[in-house]
């Protein structure tokens, strides 16, 4: 049985999860209008993933037999100086979701609510992934920036990324 808390804080972790979506639909359109169209790509696909990692946080909620209330939330970001400005923000934002989950853990693990601890794992180690992808990337961006050609192929790259969800989530 979830606490009041938890079940505050999970539903407000999925409703997160939808604004991150929104966020990095807000990043592809600025690569859109930028006419960098596989970074546009790149993030369209992150929100798509963003929404399954939002509907595994209400279908949990649902299958512990609690209802997901949707709420809504602020304005993204929708404007960047640069595509690395992109990445950095995305970053930023991704780490903000990592303390997040791990506060939703540290309050599962007091009250010792080990289906929730079970559930969170997962996601904790998404984040790891998540993390690494974006710091790569702009590594990558940071190394490329002034070279067109370079950021040309890394564009080409980037419009190959799709999102498949993971059969074991």
């Amino acid at each position: 049985m979830l606490s009041e808390k938890l079940h505050t804080a999970l539903n407000e972790q999925m409703n997160f999860e939808f604004y991150s979506a929104h966020a990095y639909m807000a990043m592809a359109a600025y690569c859109t209008a930028e006419a960098y169209d596989g970074f546009a790509n790149f993030f369209l696909v992150q929100a798509e993933e963003e929404r399954f990692h939002a509907m595994k946080f209400y279908n949990f909620l649902s299958d512990m037999g609690y209802r997901a209330t949707i709420q809504g939330f602020n304005s993204p970001e929708n404007d960047f100086d640069s595509i690395l400005n992109a990445f950095k923000t995305a970053l930023s934002h991704e780490k903000e979701v990592t303390r997040r989950i791990y506060n939703l853990s540290d309050i599962a693990l007091d009250e010792r609510e080990h289906a929730t601890m079970a559930f969170l794992k997962w996601f904790i180690d998404e984040q790891v992934e998540e993390e690494a992808t974006f710091d790569t990337l702009i590594h990558k961006i940071e190394r490329i920036e002034k070279d067109s050609n370079a950021i040309f192929m890394l564009d080409g790259e980037l419009a190959t990324r799709t999102f498949t969800p993971p059969t074991n989530a």
